[in-house]
């Protein structure tokens, strides 16, 4: 069993915070998973007939990361929170990137919802996930860099395992060592709100629309919740 854990202090500067994390376990990355394709192209045709947009940074909903991201020392327009980045290119290129059915998957339902959403390879996890403030002596290998060191600021928010850093500035970009693969089997997929008050409904759907993806291609699949009442829990 992997504990993610919201650090006190984390939880202290963002009380609001809620956290879904839909685990998924036998996944068969390998297969056939025309319900995540079906699911990628009627959003790319949504925005194509302007019936959907992605939200920007005019949105209530990615102005809060914004803000967030601000508060420990990161510009998002230059470093931008991972469904803001994404809904940019979407805006301007019409399509979502293509990896793998996993990854496709909480792109799209990050991308339908306007939340933040990534993804760990549980096997590739050591002990806890903590989020939590770096403290600057942390390394971090960006996704698909794998030669690529690079040490968070202090006070930059991060999840970090024991062996080092698993995403920067919160969910702008995952780590090369817990990236999600065709091969990937025990997968734990993160989606977040700042403001569980205001969105902790779309939360909740975003997750259950996740789950639904997954099944079909998992001998098994729970979601748990974190926030600062409940800032800790076993997947």
């Amino acid at each position: 069993m992997t504990v993610f854990r919201i650090h006190p202090d984390v939880a202290d500067a963002f009380p609001d915070t809620r956290i879904a994390l839909v685990t998924a376990k036998g996944l068969r990355g390998r297969e056939p998973w025309p319900e995540a394709t079906a699911a990628l192209h009627h959003l790319e045709q949504e925005a194509a007939d302007g019936v959907w947009q992605p939200a920007d940074e005019n949105d209530p909903r990615i102005e809060a990361w914004h803000t967030a991201y601000r508060s420990f020392g990161t510009n998002p327009r230059r470093i931008r929170p991972s469904v803001d980045a994404l809904g940019r290119r979407v805006a301007k290129k019409g399509v979502l990137p293509r990896i793998n059915p996993a990854v496709d998957s909480y792109n799209t339902v990050s991308l339908r919802h306007g939340l933040p959403a990534g993804a760990f390879d549980l096997a590739h996890v050591t002990g806890a996930v903590d989020i939590r403030y770096a403290d600057g002596s942390e390394e971090f290998t960006p996704l698909g860099e794998p030669d690529t060191v690079e040490n968070p600021k202090p006070g930059e928010i991060v999840y970090a395992d024991t062996s080092g850093v698993l995403t920067r500035h919160w969910n702008h970009r995952d780590a090369h060592r817990t990236r999600v693969t065709e091969d990937s089997t025990r997968v734990t997929f993160v989606l977040e709100t700042l403001h569980a008050h205001r969105d902790g409904h779309l939360l909740e759907a975003a997750a259950e629309e996740l789950q639904a993806l997954l099944l079909p291609h998992a001998e098994h699949s729970a979601v748990r919740y974190l926030d600062p009442t409940c800032p800790d829990a076993g997947v």
